[in-house]
């Protein structure tokens, strides 16, 4: 199934119970979902676009390096690439709290599901755990080495998980090690797709994962 918009921000029409928050933006047919933590730790509040800040920017270019952007900025061209986080709405001079994250997990849920893309790249220990916890069978454990876990494939439940270190603790070698492992990913079968056409009537194709 493919979404049918011409949308980039919002594309699903989410509306959470807070005064201020920042929606996805991307490709709602993209085959990579960039999941970063919330807008005061990767930016975005006065853009009202998700990794917008000084860290967020450093993640755009590896991106775009590695061919997920098309270009980067405050507005990036995006072709494949949906960017949102785990907890959209501004946090209100503070950290948001575990209630207030529990709450807002279903609006990333939805978005997860309706895009259904094959490549998960989860930003930062809180994102990287919760995709870990739910969307695949892995054990997790506290506190997680991000940057052992950086630029790796995990194999998730109809996922392939790349966690990602956060941008504002990289070095250059972070910034090329994420490209390589990136630019390796889209050489292979990552969509990991098995034509089932032929079972059923007519000449379409019937891709599934």
């Amino acid at each position: 199934m493919r979404n049918v918009t011409d949308r980039t921000s919002n594309p699903f029409g989410m509306e959470p119970s807070c005064e201020r928050f920042v929606p996805g933006y991307g490709d709602a047919n993209a085959h990579f979902h960039v999941v970063g933590d919330h807008p005061g730790v990767h930016g975005g509040i006065d853009t009202g676009v998700p990794f917008t800040n000084d860290a967020g920017h450093r993640l755009q270019a590896a991106l775009e390096a590695a061919g997920l952007l098309e270009t980067t900025g405050d507005e990036p061209r995006v072709d494949q690439t949906y960017l949102s986080y785990l907890h959209m709405c501004v946090p209100d001079g503070e950290e948001p709290d575990e209630r207030s994250y529990t709450e807002m997990e279903r609006y990333l849920d939805a978005e997860l599901r309706a895009i259904a893309a094959h490549v998960l790249l989860p930003v930062g220990a809180r994102a990287t755990a919760h995709v870990l916890r739910n969307y695949t069978a892995r054990s997790v454990t506290s506190p997680l080495d991000m940057a052992a876990l950086h630029g790796t494939e995990l194999r998730g439940s109809g996922f392939l998980v790349v966690p990602v270190r956060d941008p504002a603790e990289w070095d250059d070698e972070d910034h090329d090690r994420l490209v390589a492992g990136l630019q390796e990913l889209q050489r292979t079968d990552y969509r990991r797709e098995v034509d089932l056409g032929r079972f059923i009537a007519g000449d379409q194709p019937y891709h599934v994962r």
